[in-house]
């Protein structure tokens, strides 16, 4: 039977002669928003198919496997990765908590590898399960788009098939992208990073994102000589400036070589082994492996979407409404393949989103305000609400800061030179919190505690909002890092909206 849908209000108007379909839903791509989409329909009683690329850890055109790039060569493995390199600086600190540590402590990078692709072929089958159980019909192929309510699978022998839908739903994410430098393919990308059969000596990095960041914290507390390139003077534009100057100093502090203001220009084999890489500064740096941060592209130069008509924006993107759908009535698209603002988290939404709109008969528009976000650095940084720099756009009249910077207890006893920050921002006039902002171990587990209030503070008239004095009036759990955020009692400084932004 053809569903009906709800959108704005309106009961889609069934059509004189019900039209039957192989699928009342059809998904292409089963990474975290398209499984997420496909098994919340099939709750509402939808009939949902989704297809896939065969598994690999290592992404490509013709390669992906259920789970998609967050499970199987993003957050995941990237997050394991993270946990195995704060071992080293950790056995450092432990000396002076009275471990009596040997001088020499070996690393074994292929044993922390196979236990990696161990665990993401374990949540390969788990995503295939969480399908299974839910009733969704799971197709290993490629998928592209043939009509409007058609999709053509290419299997794995190379045969075609072709199913109808009522709906079909993109949810093809991205992949990384790779500058034009003469010598590029002696570069690698953050799949084949997380992979890599044996652990360089030499890296350098080009980027300044979030990878970028990321990886050169993973490879340094691995013992790794790590050179880290990137455009502007501090790395992770978009965030917060004073936030991205801490996690600067502490990854010099940690033994990384920064390179701002700097990109690469060439690289070239050298014959005595490994890659000479060439800045725009005229300089020469040895490397084993190049790591090549630079951005993602979102999928969809194989799914035949001109053809069809689907309109895409000037990075090829899908152009979607505020409720995730084309151009094309019947075809939809969630996550990273549209760019929107590209976090799993947001995918999982996006798809939550989609199946009550289509399916729920309950239109759902995702919600993308001061949506928390982490840099999983060592120590990481996370963050939820406005930054400075765009509470000093946005908010009429002034914005109290405050901050505390501290040596964490632990530090107090290892000897580690490197202190937490903490941030808060507060509208000067309404007392609401706007954003906060931490740079430190644990970063992460603390902020989740602050989503609610500060996405209180910020919603408006929505919500009831934290202000300023309630976190004051909070008990606070000592001794913590976390009652930072509820005894920072003095202004650090007031400043004023609509001061021009900072080119850092």
């Amino acid at each position: 039977m053809a569903r009906k849908m709800l959108i704005d209000g309106e009961l889609g108007k069934p059509s004189e002669e019900e039209v039957h379909y192989d699928f009342d839903l059809f998904v292409i791509g089963a990474g975290s928003g398209g499984v997420r989409a496909s098994r919340f329909s099939a709750q509402y009683g939808a009939k949902v198919a989704i297809c896939e690329l065969p598994f690999d850890p290592i992404g490509s055109e013709v390669s992906g496997g259920v789970g998609g790039t967050c499970v199987l060569r993003g957050c995941v493995p990237k997050k394991i990765l993270v946990y195995g390199a704060a071992y080293g600086p950790e056995l450092e600190d432990a000396r002076n908590y009275g471990w009596e540590v040997n001088e020499r402590v070996d690393f074994n990078w292929k044993k922390l590898l196979h236990k990696k692709t161990e665990e993401i072929v374990r949540l390969n089958g788990i995503y295939k399960r969480l399908l299974s159980n839910a009733g969704v019909k799971l197709f290993e192929g490629e998928g592209r788009v043939i009509g409007p309510n058609e999709v053509e699978l290419i299997q794995l022998d190379g045969t075609k098939m072709s199913y109808s839908a009522k709906h079909i739903l993109i949810s093809t994410g991205s992949r990384a992208h790779r500058p034009g430098i003469p010598g590029q393919e002696l570069a690698i990308t953050s799949d084949e990073a997380l992979s890599l059969e044996e652990l360089p000596k030499r890296a350098v990095i080009l980027g300044g994102g979030y990878i970028a960041v990321e990886f050169a914290s993973i490879w340094r507390g691995m013992g790794v000589t790590v050179d880290l390139c990137f455009r502007k003077q501090l790395p992770l534009r978009g965030f917060d400036d004073e936030m991205r100057a801490v996690v600067a100093r502490n990854l010099e502090g940690r033994g990384i070589t920064m390179h701002p203001c700097t990109t690469l220009t060439k690289l070239e084999k050298a014959e005595e082994g490994g890659i000479k890489v060439h800045t725009d500064h005229g300089e020469v740096i040895m490397a084993d492996v190049v790591l090549v941060a630079t951005g993602r592209l979102p999928n969809t130069k194989r799914l035949n979407l001109d053809a069809v008509g689907v309109e895409l924006d000037n990075m090829k993107a899908i152009k979607v409404d505020e409720y995730s759908r084309t151009n094309i009535p019947s075809i939809w698209a969630i996550g990273d393949v549209t760019n929107r603002m590209n976090l799993t988290p947001v995918a999982l939404m996006e798809g939550t989103c989609f199946a009550k709109t289509v399916f729920g008969e309950k239109p759902t528009k995702p919600d993308y305000s001061h949506v928390p976000c982490a840099v999983f650095c060592i120590p990481p940084l996370s963050v939820v609400g406005f930054s400075e720099e765009q509470a000093m756009e946005q908010v009429n009249g002034e914005v109290s800061v405050y901050t505390s910077s501290f040596n964490p207890m632990k530090n107090t006893i290892s000897g580690r030179t490197e202190k937490s920050v903490m941030k808060l921002l507060v509208d000067a006039q309404t007392d609401k919190v706007l954003g906060a902002s931490m740079c430190g171990p644990d970063a992460p587990e603390i902020m989740q505690a602050c989503i609610f209030c500060i996405n209180a503070g910020v919603a408006v008239a929505l919500k009831c909002g934290a202000t300023k004095e309630q976190f004051d009036s909070t008990v606070g759990i000592h001794p913590s890092a976390a009652e930072e955020f509820v005894t920072m009692r003095s202004e650090t400084r007031r400043v004023s909206a609509n001061k021009p932004k900072t080119n850092l």
